[in-house]
């Protein structure tokens, strides 16, 4: 259906050298969109742009850190010498880090705080300094969609993982909140809405969801009892919800978080 497809428009995809990255920019390429491949990593990023090409599809690596906004500046000008415009941003970049979890152990009154701020630095401000930079060419176009990445931690208390909890509820405040700001300042053609996975097994949580023979460990059990699918979900499980919001196909969508999660936002537990 024409109104999914994705072609003609250019979208950054931050954390693109991710293994979430990797399906969102294989989903946008295959719905014929050029991606942006916005990562650290100049060789993955290189080699994932090459492989878009390689299967008749337009991409280009972009190496930056989200937290740099003179990198993001850099970055941008590359895409709009090359192409002239941006009509999407996938805010992918994210993750937990070892000093903004809570062991059940630790003295809930001494908590790390310069861990903590440093998880909630790089999923908030890795969301809005992105947005502020790539978003403002979409604005100054007056047509764009941002796809903000959430997290069930944000709905659900999710032991352990506070830093990740405090910055992903925090994205879901802003996704609502900024999305009202660009519909009264420019109408109905930009959007931002988010997307909320379930569990997926990437680098940042596999050690805490599976042993090393690659079984599940007691909180990769409690997990699947708690979702109700059973299972873990498969990265291109999201390709779907991503592609209908950055296309057309749900332009009169904006402010909401949709959840990919096999149930688990629903389920009591009972």
């Amino acid at each position: 259906m024409e109104e999914f497809s994705l072609k003609d428009k250019v979208i950054i995809v931050t954390g693109g050298t991710g293994i979430l990255g990797d399906a969102f920019i294989k989903g946008i390429a295959k719905a014929g969109g050029t991606v942006g491949i916005l990562g650290r990593n100049q060789a993955v990023a290189q080699e994932r742009a090459d492989a878009v090409v390689a299967a008749g599809g337009k991409a280009m690596a972009l190496i930056a850190d989200v937290m740099q906004e003179d990198q993001l500046i850099a970055a941008k000008n590359q895409i709009m010498d090359a192409y002239g415009r941006i009509d999407g941003l996938v805010n992918g970049a994210g993750g937990n880090m070892p000093g903004g979890i809570v062991q059940p152990g630790d003295d809930v009154f001494k908590l790390n705080m310069d861990g903590l701020r440093q998880v909630m630095d790089l999923n908030l401000y890795g969301t809005l300094i992105p947005t502020q930079v790539f978003g403002e060419v979409m604005a100054q176009a007056g047509s764009g969609s941002i796809v903000n990445i959430s997290s069930m931690a944000s709905q659900r208390a999710i032991t352990k993982v506070l830093g990740y909890t405090l910055a992903k509820t925090a994205v879901d405040a802003y996704t609502r909140w900024f999305a009202v700001e660009m519909a009264n300042r420019h109408g109905d053609k930009l959007r931002m809405n988010a997307i909320a996975p379930g569990f997926f097994l990437t680098e940042q949580n596999r050690t805490l969801l599976t042993q090393p023979d690659g079984g599940y460990t007691e909180r990769g059990n409690l997990v699947l009892q708690n979702t109700p699918y059973k299972r873990f979900g498969e990265p291109d499980e999201l390709i779907g919800a991503l592609v209908w919001l950055l296309s057309d196909a749900s332009k009169f969508v904006t402010g909401t978080v949709i959840n990919v999660d096999g149930g688990f936002s629903v389920f009591s537990g009972v």
